[in-house]
């Protein structure tokens, strides 16, 4: 999709941090915006930012761990424009901490975001994107969604299975003029996990909305199927794709700050 001049885009959990930036980064190349968020201040905010590059945009509040609330969002989208050319599975929340201190409303909270509503969005809208001339899915995963870590299971679970279903939306129905992206940052400095980044050393290595926002951009003109960043991020996948003891033990390390 070299030409994104035009196009319209769902963007979920757009009211901050890699959501923000995406919504942004898409108005820049005159992308119609869908925003969805459960914050409407701060959605409110992004609109605003996105507004000012001259794209069209709605904010829509919905609570994405409400299917209800998910149906009700992708029928207004199209009754108001009838079509979709990009979806912008973006939004998730995070638990980290030991396993068997989690709730159940805390597993199916985070599951209902992370991983329910992407699919369901997915399953309302394949339709209305194989329609087009051009489309693209871009889910947002997580290099924890492709490596081991300490005191994220609930979170690694839905990550990845997210990687997961966009490698299987991939095979489906990727094709050159239908894209598909699991994209997988590691450590990104945003506010649901800015109070565990500063346990890191500086050789974990970071990165910032902004850069996610450019590189899932890129891969949606280039029509990528998997972007990996950062370096630490890649060294980690790599190491477990190689040796799993290895990686286990690379987890061990880094989980002497955490």
């Amino acid at each position: 999709m070299h030409d994104l001049r035009g196009k319209k885009a769902l963007v979920t959990g757009a009211a901050r941090g890699i959501g923000r930036a995406i919504a942004i980064a898409l108005a820049r190349e005159g992308v119609g915006l869908w925003l969805i968020d459960i914050d409407p201040l701060e959605l409110s905010a992004t609109a605003g930012a996105a507004g000012r590059h001259g794209a069209e945009v709605v904010e829509w509040i919905c609570d994405l761990a409400e299917p209800s609330e998910i149906t009700s969002a992708v029928r207004q989208l199209l009754a108001r424009w009838n079509k979709l050319d990009i979806l912008v599975n973006n939004a998730g929340i995070a638990y980290f901490g030991p396993t068997r201190d989690m709730t159940e409303a805390q597993w199916s909270r985070l599951m209902a975001v992370n991983l329910l509503a992407p699919i369901q969005l997915v399953r309302e809208l394949i339709d209305t994107l194989l329609a087009q001339d051009e489309a693209h899915i871009v889910n947002i995963c997580s290099a924890l969604g492709l490596v081991p870590f300490r005191n994220a299971a609930a979170y690694q679970t839905s990550k990845f299975g997210l990687v997961g279903f966009t490698q299987a939306l991939h095979g489906e129905f990727g094709r050159r003029r239908f894209g598909v992206t699991a994209v997988c940052p590691g450590f990104v400095d945003t506010e649901m996990i800015a109070p565990w980044l500063s346990r890191f050393p500086a050789w974990v290595g970071r990165t910032t909305p902004e850069k996610v926002a450019a590189k899932t951009v890129q891969a949606i003109r280039r029509n990528k199927s998997l972007v990996v960043m950062t370096a630490t991020a890649r060294l980690g996948w790599w190491a477990t794709r190689l040796s799993p003891d290895l990686a286990g033990w690379v987890n061990r390390v880094v989980s002497r700050w955490w």
